[in-house]
């Protein structure tokens, strides 16, 4: 659940006046993508009927994604990259008209890169129940209305299952590579479990094997302050004019959610006390800098999200247990075959380390041994997305094995 633009994922800093006037206007109800809006750098794939574990049936699914690089003939340079929570499948490229943010991956993803495109082909899908073209909440139900809260729920295992799926429509059998971050990585230890001879090499980045009541507690705050949004309307929001929709809800949600991906060392050494402008916030209606800043960034994000996508999405990843019905972590991470990259970050306060920590004690094919590659950050959680130099040491030691 962390930042994934490229604006977004750079040190902190003060909102300049000129920042906070790019955001003037009334933001939509949804920052989803809809059908007849620009198609920009995406592709489609129809997957058909999806069964869930909850028993339901999502009818009718498509999967959209991006890719770079060329496919070899023999079709086994393919790579799988999977975003985190508020990502999506532009994962390099520039923002415009069809893509609201600039890819989220540009240090890692490219010519040349850790994940060289001039060798790998890579693909990116946007997850099921996302908001960027793969069918989810603000998708049309069968009746050719919003699915809205009627959309069902999702484990993280729905998820990969709709990934497979997708990657046999392309058809691609074996990824060299299967790659995560946050979210992201909970997906990737999926696919090694679900699907072990489709997966050569898993690349697990800032996640735990499951996720703990404290995280769930943390996640279940921000889906209450989108639900308690009055302009939620029961999730019926869509038709809401610009500025009705549950633009607060889901603003509030990000800034509590951004406070677990940074840390607190970062933003006293960025912003200390300071104000934002010339008025004194003690009494003198201004504000300090450090709010302005998360206040900044949760607007923002709610013209590039929908709320009950992030609903969705973080359930999911409350549902994640690697070990739920295989007998336990342990059990789940022994039967894992593939070739194995984890790494964590030592200041992720959202999920700390000793995450990690099980995840490469318990996984027979890692490629540095039982402790975690451990990447030095002032960033926390988001040092994913900010330390390319770390990242890509670590991604290019296990795409050598």
């Amino acid at each position: 659940m962390d930042w994934q633009t490229t604006a977004d994922a750079v040190p902190a800093s003060i909102v300049t006046e000129a920042r906070a006037a790019s955001l003037a206007g009334r933001a939509p109800a949804t920052g989803a993508w809809r059908e007849g809006d620009a198609v920009g750098d995406r592709r489609f794939v129809n997957i058909g009927d999806v069964a869930l574990e909850s028993g339901r049936v999502l009818p009718s699914t498509r999967i959209a994604y991006e890719q770079w690089g060329t496919l070899s003939p023999a079709r086994d340079n393919a790579i799988l990259v999977l975003h985190a929570l508020t990502g999506d499948s532009h994962v390099v490229g520039p923002a415009g008209p069809a893509h609201p943010s600039a890819g989220w991956w540009p240090g890692i993803v490219g010519p040349g890169l850790a994940i060289d495109t001039d060798r790998w082909f890579v693909v990116a899908p946007n997850v099921l129940g996302g908001c960027q073209g793969s069918t989810g909440p603000a998708s049309l139900a069968p009746d050719r209305a919003e699915w809205g809260i009627r959309f069902p729920f999702l484990t993280i295992r729905d998820q990969v299952r709709a990934q497979i799926a997708f990657a046999r429509e392309l058809g691609i059998e074996r990824f060299a590579a299967v790659v995560g971050g946050s979210m992201g990585a909970m997906h990737v230890l999926e696919w090694a479990i679900i699907a072990p001879d489709a997966v050569e090499r898993i690349a697990v980045l800032a996640a735990p094997a499951a996720t703990s009541a404290d995280q769930i507690a943390l996640n279940s705050v921000q889906i209450e302050a989108i639900r308690t949004d009055p302009a939620f309307r029961g999730g019926a929001f869509y038709d809401a004019p610009d500025g009705d929709g549950p633009t607060r809800g889901l603003a509030l949600a990000r800034r509590m959610a951004m406070l677990n991906y940074r840390t607190a060392s970062e933003l006293n050494q960025r912003f200390a006390r300071s104000w934002q402008s010339d008025l004194d916030p003690l009494g003198g209606d201004g504000r300090f800098a450090v709010e302005s800043y998360l206040d900044f960034h949760g607007n923002k994000f709610t013209r590039r999200f929908d709320a009950n996508s992030y609903i969705v999405l973080t359930q999911a990843m409350n549902s994640h247990d690697i070990g739920r019905g295989r007998g336990g972590v342990s059990a789940a991470l022994a039967a894992v075959e593939a070739r194995s990259l984890v790494l964590g970050i030592d200041s992720d306060r959202y999920f700390p380390l000793a995450g990690q920590a099980e995840i490469a004690a318990g996984l027979p094919g890692s490629v540095h041994g039982a402790s975690p590659v451990v990447v030095s950050s002032e960033y926390g959680h988001d040092a994913f997305l900010i330390e390319d130099d770390a990242i890509a040491a670590a991604l290019g030691g296990l795409l050598a094995a």
